[in-house]
């Protein structure tokens, strides 16, 4: 195509103007035709209602008009700060583009200016900073697609005074600028598309008048005004989201307001959800999951109004006639509207998720129930295969979900076995299997881990290695219990085998990492690691061990069970039939030339006094304790008839430490008031009260904290905190995962002489947290202050 003659464009900046080279397509000059073409083009726009479909549709006569690539039409938002892509060609991007009005982008300039460019160069920075300082071209979707930008028309879609959007005309194919033909001929395209979005705007305004919305009842209540409401259908309609959850996250506006409008719009009561609402068989044992989500409702209780029936869509559901159907002896109905996320709250309420859907499917194709359930019937229940899936289904998802136990809970009777997952230390339901199955299932697991069968009466406990029989290589410790109306209880622990974490990551406080890393580098002596059980004791004495771990030194182990192995360490499982316990093994490791002994458990006076003989003999010796905190820990060895001398002499250390639930990453900030930053001060200092410090001066000394606190903490001056608020990821509960909080107490000379006079637990805490040491509520409290957790989980963790 040949270009046009330079035409001079009021008020139109124009870097560059390029002539046209005169010629004749078609029987007619050049610059004929082009404006022929360029009125068939103007006509359709105006003989259309939807603008952007007929953009969409002549994008292509466009570009062919101008002789370019390609061309974006954007539109000014409602809150006249942004302009949005409508149309875009050449790329194949679902994602609208938002660019704020303003020169950081060259159409954002346009919409601010209402200038129009012809730039024969995007990237020519020179060019740009003569038309405005602070001028650039916005390359983002160049580095995305791989795409380069040379030339480009930019031009304002205007009338009057008021602007409606932005048209880009980019790259030449040429080659060569964009002409003042071609310039001129855009700017007239642009006034045309002005009058179509004016007339189009005006029509929607009517239309929108004319039909009401579910959503007017907000405009009636004041909750919102229109045109918030119109910008949140606008947003909806751009991002691809429900106008009810633009609602709810953008504008903050709450369900039960949005409920309200929706029962004004249906004229039926709204009904919220509510978390006291359980499952009855009778009304959603006969209807499956899948169906509920198909029809949008789901019956709730029988009521003295009727039968309580919520919907998405009342309307609807009414006219399709099928809930009498299905409830025949429903002698009225009591239509209810809610809100989209509060129908799914309650379908996951009453139905579970589609995870659960699948559980309860499998249930229903093990095979029939037992009537007689004598051993060899129980164990052919217990080979069937759905129900071996079921098992395996069962572990593998509390694998996934990140769990740390399996309780599967018979009640007597025909009532119906609960199953729960421990995950981050709380328990959560799990599925629930019918009664004539319990056996059957408890059969399966004894037979997976070679217990007795048809012991019933006395607990036992075992082993399974899952890799016989799933997909996942743990391994699972099971304990059986008999408990009231002759069943059983059985308890899974998952045992992960994995690698060791290094020391840096487990999270430990600064001032006591640095404390640790000293007394663990000691050549011989006594080190503890002391918590309840879960606590995660296991974990920090193999990441202490890798931290020593290297070709120079002999690590020997005693574990029951090896959870977490290493290369370079000598691992002995505990096998009690065998008649290898921690003290037998224990006396074989220092036939063995070791350097570093770590012992699982020590459980009684043989053990511990041994630890003792060997860290005295210059062996580093690693052992963990079920105790509360360091201090106790100490008393309790004592208690086992340690003598206190040598006792005090060969230990370096004890590490207490517990778990506490972690923040999920959808947490929110917040600023405390001045109550909250007092009580979280009291809890910190409630440990400090009893060292002479805080006795001589308590005023001054929690000033100083608070300083203190401001100077490692603060924001502008004031303290940051994060609450648990909730999402997807957490299933709502605003914590995922754990952290451990750690108390470790090194003894100096003064702590020893306590040890020798076996002083109480009071008096070795305070002379210990007198000289530095970190308890674990104070270790709690830093990490409410760094947004790790909240203080409710350091409570729940820490209580003394």
């Amino acid at each position: 195509m040949t270009r046009g003659s330079t035409l001079p464009v009021p008020g139109v900046v124009e870097p560059t103007a390029v002539p046209r080279k005169p010629g004749v397509r078609g029987g007619l000059p050049f610059e004929a035709l082009f404006y022929r073409q360029l009125q068939q083009v103007t006509t359709r726009i105006h003989d259309t209602e939807d603008v952007e479909q007929i953009m969409l549709e002549v994008s292509p006569e466009i570009c062919r008009l101008f002789n370019a690539d390609r061309l974006t039409l954007y539109a000014l938002a409602e809150d006249l700060s942004a302009i949005v892509s409508k149309v875009k060609t050449g790329l194949a991007s679902a994602r609208a583009l938002r660019l704020p009005v303003g020169p950081q982008s060259i159409a954002g300039y346009v919409a601010m200016s209402r200038h129009a460019l012809n730039l024969p160069d995007v990237h020519d920075r020179a060019a740009l900073r003569r038309i405005h300082p602070q001028l650039k071209f916005l390359d983002e979707v160049d580095r995305r697609s791989g795409y380069k930008t040379r030339q480009m028309m930019a031009l304002p879609i205007i009338e009057g005074e008021t602007l409606y959007g932005v048209l880009q005309i980019i790259n030449s194919l040429d080659g060569r600028p964009f002409s003042a033909l071609e310039f001129e001929g855009a700017v007239q395209l642009c006034r045309t598309l002005a009058t179509a979005l004016r007339q189009r705007m005006h029509k929607a305004a009517v239309h929108s008048l004319r039909r009401p919305t579910r959503y007017d009842g907000l405009l009636a209540d004041g909750v919102i005004d229109a045109q918030d409401l119109h910008r949140a259908m606008e947003l909806a309609r751009e991002d691809g989201r429900p106008v009810e959850q633009v609602l709810l996250t953008d504008f903050r506006i709450r369900a039960a307001q949005i409920g309200a409008s929706l029962s004004r719009y249906f004229g039926v009561p709204y009904e919220p959800h509510l978390r006291a609402r359980i499952r009855s068989e009778t009304l959603h044992g006969v209807l499956r999951r899948e169906f509920v989500v198909e029809h949008g409702w789901i019956p709730l209780e029988d009521s003295p109004d009727g039968l309580l029936v919520m919907c998405r869509d009342p309307e609807v559901v009414r006219g399709s006639r099928i809930v009498p159907q299905v409830f025949p002896r429903a002698a009225r109905i009591a239509w209810r509207v809610t809100t989209e996320t509060e129908f799914e709250q309650t379908l996951q309420q009453l139905y579970g998720d589609d995870e659960r859907a699948r559980v309860d499917n499998m249930l229903g194709d093990i095979g029939p129930p037992l009537d007689d359930e004598n051993g060899g019937e129980l164990e052919s229940a217990a080979a069937d295969n759905e129900l071996v899936k079921f098992v395996n289904k069962v572990v593998v998802d509390a694998y996934e979900q990140r769990a740390s136990d399996i309780h599967i809970e018979p009640l007597p009777g025909r009532g119906r076995t609960g199953i729960r997952f421990r995950i981050d230390g709380v328990l959560q339901p799990y599925t629930e299997v019918p009664a004539h199955f319990r056996r059957a299932l408890v059969t399966r697991l004894k037979i997976m881990c070679d217990l007795d069968i048809s012991e019933r009466r006395r607990p036992q406990d075992g082993k399974i290695r899952f890799r016989k029989f799933g997909p996942l290589d743990i391994e699972l410790r099971v304990a059986t219990l008999p408990t009231a109306g002759d069943v059983e209880d059985v308890v899974i622990r998952l045992l992960a085998a994995g690698e060791p974490l290094p020391l840096d990551q487990l999270e430990i406080g600064a001032h006591t990492l640095q404390a640790l890393q000293a007394a663990i580098a000691k050549p011989y002596g006594l080190f503890y690691v002391c918590g309840p059980t879960g606590s995660g004791k296991t974990t920090t004495l193999h990441a202490i061990l890798r931290h020593l771990n290297t070709p120079e030194v002999k690590i020997w182990t005693a574990e029951d069970p090896v959870e977490i192995t290493q290369k370079g360490l000598r691992q002995v499982q505990v096998n009690k039939k065998a008649g290898l316990d921690f003290a037998i093994l224990m006396r074989a490791f220092l036939r063995a030339d070791p350097d570093i002994i770590m012992v699982g458990e020590s459980r009684d006076a043989e053990t511990v006094g041994m630890s003792v003989e060997a860290s005295l003999t210059g062996h580093l010796v690693f052992s963990t304790l079920h105790t509360n905190s360091a201090p106790e820990s100490i008393v309790r060895l004592l208690d086992m008839g340690m003598d206190p001398f040598n006792f005090a002499d060969a230990l370096l250390g004890i590490l207490a430490q517990r778990l506490a639930r972690r923040l999920c990453e959808c947490k929110e900030a917040y600023l405390p008031g001045e109550e909250e930053v007092q009580a979280l001060v009291g809890e910190y200092a409630e440990e400090l009260r009893a060292t002479p410090a805080w006795q001589a001066d308590p005023a001054g000394e929690v000033q100083r904290l608070r300083e203190a606190w401001l100077r490692e903490w603060g924001h502008d001056g004031q303290l940051r905190l994060y609450r648990a608020k909730g999402c997807e990821r957490c299933h709502g509960t605003g914590y995922r995962g754990r952290v451990g909080l750690h108390e470790l107490l090194v003894p100096d000379a003064q702590v020893k002489r306590l040890i020798q006079q076996r002083a109480s637990v009071g008096e070795i805490f305070a002379a210990c947290v007198g000289r530095g040491m970190r308890s674990l509520k104070m270790d709690g409290v830093e990490k409410v202050l760094l947004g790790v957790t909240d203080l409710s989980q350091v409570r729940a963790v820490c209580l003394r």
